[in-house]
């Protein structure tokens, strides 16, 4: 740590560009307080997962150069010791960099590598110093560390925390596709009368797209688990001694149990960030599917009185100020905003995506952001959809079963006996006279003209036996 005034509550710190006044109580120093200065924007600091896979490279990147004779072993011990304080999140109030900054990620990474050389120090005789670019930051450039750190948080927040929150809300939406799978319903194609399903065939396909999400997911994994790690400043692996990144990159993997591997084109790796523009894409198709399955189960539980009232869902808070017993849809409706909010940030890694010039891109920081953003309130939301609203969901079978009886379209399996033209007169005279399709095919004739028999007819009009042809 530089020195000295820490008069009015601050200390005086030290970077090539001169002095600057850091707050007396603050682990971070010179560069970490110039970022703070220059970047009030949003009060948004970097996400938790964010910090700890940053930390996480410092901590293995210490052991490798204390191996590879670049730093001495103590301060390598000190370092990783305080890094993984910082993992653990002991430290966070000394993240104070807002995440809209510098587009490499340079605030967040000399923030880290500050407050590690702060508390590393601390760990040291007095005399000896932990410095934050060479020996924290020792064999590493914001521009491979920064990218490195998102690609990590997010393999870790896609693995653990979505993919199994993914299957949880499949596995919930199984079980009722299961347990209806013999209410029959009234199918709708351009939400008008359709031939008839089952609620169970419907809850089937729901639990269908939920799994497909977590397909898509795991095909996404591998490339979002190469680390551009090893490439320094522009891809060529300046300044790193040979074998360092493959040794960081196994330390990490083995740490965290996450599937990590080099990339195998730095160059790649360092000038674009396709692999986080392609799973923000997966989550935002996760988003879209839970965006119908949602909607769906809104419409389907509109009412109680003058709407579809197919299903119960479980009520869970009162829904007006005004209207007493009034219950409503909370759940679906929080994760419709979920998944809003996941769409529009797409459309910002995408956007931040395509911002890499040559050799960088420089909007990572916003990338970070919304990706880990995203991820975190897709897996908040499918538990909470699961537990608070599939598991409850109960089902009105004989409302169901009467809409699939009075749909005209219940006419459909009739046109091999009477005709498509014959059989839509039927439907059309079903609903301008308010009438079963039954009692208007026996009054039409086409029994006595030996066009189909009673027992075809009843067979024909058995709804249930619709939904399995």
């Amino acid at each position: 740590m530089n020195d000295t005034d820490q008069a009015g509550g601050h200390r005086i710190e030290h970077d090539s560009m001169g002095e600057v006044r850091v707050p007396a109580h603050a682990k971070w120093r010179a560069q970490t307080q110039r970022a703070v200065e220059n970047f009030p924007v949003s009060g948004q600091r970097l996400e938790r997962a964010h910090i700890e896979a940053l930390a996480l490279i410092k901590a293995a990147a210490a052991r490798v150069n204390a191996e590879l004779g670049v730093i001495d072993g103590d301060r390598a011990e000190a370092i990783a010791s305080a890094a993984a304080e910082v993992a653990e999140g002991r430290w966070d109030e000394h993240f104070p960099v807002d995440v809209f900054q510098t587009g490499s990620g340079t605030s967040s990474n000399m923030n880290t590598n500050e407050v590690i050389a702060t508390l590393a120090t601390e760990r040291l005789p007095e005399g000896r110093e932990v410095h934050p670019n060479d020996h924290v930051n020792a064999s590493q450039s914001s521009n491979d560390v920064f990218p490195s750190s998102i690609h990590i948080a997010a393999t870790g927040a896609v693995t653990r925390d979505l993919i199994p929150a993914l299957e949880h809300l499949a596995a919930a939406l199984e079980r009722k596709s299961a347990e209806f799978a013999s209410v029959v319903k009234s199918g709708r194609t351009h939400l008008m009368d359709a031939t008839p399903v089952t609620l169970g065939q419907e809850f089937g396909g729901y639990a269908a797209q939920v799994a497909y999400g977590v397909e898509r997911l795991r095909s996404a994994v591998p490339r979002l688990a190469e680390l551009p790690l090893g490439g320094t400043a522009v891809g060529t692996g300046i300044n790193t001694p040979a074998g360092f990144s493959a040794a960081v990159i196994a330390e990490v993997a083995r740490t965290t149990g996450l599937p990590l591997t080099e990339a195998r084109d730095h160059f790649e790796a360092q000038g674009a960030r396709d692999a986080l523009v392609e799973t923000s894409g997966q989550l935002r198709t996760i988003a879209v599917s839970l965006t119908k399955i949602s909607n769906d189960l809104r419409w389907m539980a509109s009412g109680p009185r003058t709407g579809l009232a197919e299903i119960n869902l479980p009520d869970l808070q009162p829904g007006s100020s005004i209207m007493p017993g009034k219950v409503n849809p909370v759940i679906p409706e929080a994760v419709l905003m979920v998944a809003a909010q996941v769409t529009g940030n797409d459309t910002t890694v995408a956007v931040a995506g395509a911002a890499g010039n040559f050799e960088l891109n420089v909007m990572l920081p916003v990338m970070a952001k919304n990706l880990l953003e995203s991820v975190r309130l897709l897996a908040n939301a499918s538990r909470l959809l699961a537990d608070r609203t599939v598991d409850g969901i109960t089902a009105n079978a004989e409302r169901a079963r009467e809409y699939a009886e009075s749909s005209p379209s219940v006419v459909t399996p009739l046109n091999k006996y009477i005709g498509y033209e014959e059989a839509a007169k039927v439907a059309k005279r079903s609903l301008a006279e308010r009438r079963t399709i039954r009692e208007v095919v026996l009054d039409s004739g086409y029994v006595e003209r030996g066009d189909l028999t009673v027992e075809q007819l009843d067979e024909a009009l058995d709804v249930l036996r619709m939904t399995r042809p």
